[in-house]
């Protein structure tokens, strides 16, 4: 009974859910009375079109100050997996990427690896850098003006000139909280050895990018290690972030798989049902908010993700990898096209950055007529270019 009429609250008055209410949910309402919830939840806010960025993942450079327990995506010097991509290699892997009528540059690196390693120093200043931002800033320039595809970095915890720098060149950012919860630093747990994990950082350069109105992607890892209660707060953080600052744009939520050789390898997968029901609660706690799943992540059943409400799969790359999930490959655009129809609803390719984020001074004024040559009147990619017409 407490449940349904928590439930009954959040679908009569939208964002209402209190942290109290959505625990009780989180811990005993039935998953697929909570699910369908959230599905009528998203189709009275965002109804009738599931979107995907159609992206190529540039992976700049994997050094990382970080050692994540769940991390496979930091290499090491030596390594025969180690990226530190010249800028003849980054155009390269851009103009394909433009060839496959790709809008979304992805420009991932870890986290300051010029202050960790005197190898990322050396490359760095070998091509007239001081930083790995410096870097970003320029090189995003550089595939902006000879691609036209729209740069969207994610490096990590990042200060609030380097983002204000970052702007002139990216129509948005990233930035995954991952979790609230401080306990994840202690010894031995997900974040044990990631200072830049720490939730203040995250939250700091989350609240950062709200004051320069810089649109964010930002997230939650489950299955790491919290409770259900931190899934919970971890959700709000980024609720009252977006309610101060108006900047989140979307929130992913992605599901833990252990990986070889980590100091996680041991650990389950997320279990499923604890996964659908996390999944469903961003929607009931942040109702007008795009929710994403990446489909790679749960190739049997990412289906399942739009009933329990949400609106985007993320960035699906034609011509690269997923460096940081490189054991699980991107469906194809067709095959997640014909899932989604078999959900009733119609695929679109979006920009990496949202059509209600394309006024008000979220973007550089520069970068508009770079947006305005791929998109329509909705925002959203032109159909035409989109499917190769």
């Amino acid at each position: 009974m407490l449940a349904d009429s928590a439930l009954d609250r959040a679908l009569a008055s939208p964002g209402s859910l209190t942290r109290e209410d959505a625990s009780g949910l989180m811990s005993s309402c039935p998953t697929a009375t909570l699910v369908a919830a959230a599905g009528r939840a998203r189709d009275s806010t965002r109804p009738g079109i599931v979107t995907y960025s159609r992206k190529v993942f540039i992976n700049l450079v994997n050094l990382c100050r970080d050692t994540c327990s769940y991390c496979t995506y930091k290499k090491e010097p030596g390594d025969p997996m180690l990226s530190m991509l010249s800028p003849e290699h980054v155009m390269a892997i851009a103009q394909t990427g433009r060839d496959a009528r790709c809008t979304e540059a992805l420009f991932v690196t870890g986290e300051r690896p010029e202050q960790k390693y005197p190898e990322a120093r050396d490359w760095l200043r070998s091509m007239g850098y001081q930083s790995t931002v410096d870097y970003i800033c320029d090189i995003g320039e550089q595939v902006l003006q000879k691609t036209g595809l729209l740069p969207h970095t994610n490096a990590g915890s990042l200060t609030k000139g380097e983002m204000a720098r970052l702007k002139e060149t990216n129509v948005s950012m990233g930035v995954m909280l991952e979790s609230s919860s401080a306990r994840l630093m202690g010894k031995g747990l997900a974040h044990d050895g990631a200072p830049s994990k720490n939730p203040k950082v995250r939250i700091k350069t989350l609240e950062s990018a709200g004051e320069l109105k810089i649109p964010m992607t930002t997230g939650v890892l489950a299955g790491i290690g919290e409770t259900p209660e931190e899934m919970v707060d971890s959700l709000f953080v980024i609720k009252e972030l977006h309610e101060r600052h108006g900047h989140i744009q979307e929130v992913i939520l992605q599901n833990f798989e252990p990986k070889p050789e980590t100091g996680m390898a041991g650990f389950p997968s997320t279990p499923k049902e604890y996964f659908i029901r996390a999944v469903a609660l961003a929607r009931l706690i942040m109702p007008g908010m795009n929710i994403q799943v990446p489909p790679n992540l749960n190739p049997a059943i990412y289906g399942r993700y739009i009933d329990a409400g949400i609106n985007d799969w993320g960035g699906i790359s034609p011509v690269t990898i997923d460096h940081v999930n490189p054991e699980f490959p991107w469906p194809s655009i067709n095959e997640v096209r014909q899932v989604t129809e078999q959900k009733g609803k119609k695929l679109r390719a979006r920009l990496p950055v949202y059509p209600e984020f394309l006024e008000g001074g979220f973007i550089s004024e520069r970068l508009h007529d770079y947006v305005n040559l791929l998109s329509d009147d909705s925002g959203l990619v032109k159909e035409e270019y989109a499917n190769g017409a």
